[in-house]
């Protein structure tokens, strides 16, 4: 079963957010655009240049009122040592949350089964706490912070303009379609 138009479930748990250490729960997804960004581990090789990525485009998710959580399944405490010793992750912004329980990455059905991580997962959430796209990559797949940007902007623009969809490779300010009976195989 997908995840897509389903309510993020309950969870509770503490974030390394600028200095700090925060708790988190599914609230502070509700009431603006929220990214929830699933990395396997701490101190690895695929995460930072991810994380890096997502810091280095933050300011234009801030732009789109979209804040980004990032999740794995080690602690606030681990997030906070690596955010220390790493120029990297140093450039982080927004919340990485601790998952040691695993109850994020079972939720959002990302935990790997005998292993304690979380896949690479992402899943954009709107203003409602309903996720709106999912995207699972193998372990060895880096994810590109541009293209979650368009992705956001398609599901910003289809929330904001019902009876709208948003074609393949769509930007903002390109053609939507309407669908319709009159569309039907005429693309």
């Amino acid at each position: 079963m997908s995840l897509v138009d389903t309510p993020v479930l309950p969870f509770s748990a503490t974030a390394y957010h600028k200095g700090e250490f925060v708790p988190v729960s599914e609230e502070n997804l509700k009431g603006g655009w929220s990214v929830v960004f699933f990395y396997p581990a701490d101190f690895t090789f695929v995460c930072p240049t991810e994380l890096g990525d997502l810091a280095d485009n933050y300011a234009e998710f801030q732009r789109l009122g979209v804040e980004i959580y990032a999740v794995s399944t080690d602690t606030h405490f681990t997030h906070k040592a690596w955010h220390d010793t790493s120029d990297t992750i140093a450039k982080i912004q927004y919340p990485m949350v601790g998952d040691p329980t695993w109850q994020i990455a079972t939720n959002f059905e990302v935990l790997r089964e005998g292993q304690g991580l979380a896949d690479r997962g992402t899943f954009i959430v709107d203003p409602d706490g309903i996720i709106q796209a999912v995207e699972v990559t193998a372990e060895g797949i880096g994810r590109n912070a541009v293209e979650l940007i368009r992705k956001v902007k398609a599901a910003r623009y289809v929330r904001d303009h019902p009876g709208e969809v948003c074609p393949a490779k769509w930007e903002e300010g390109d053609e939507t379609l309407a669908p319709s009976l009159d569309l039907v195989g005429k693309i």
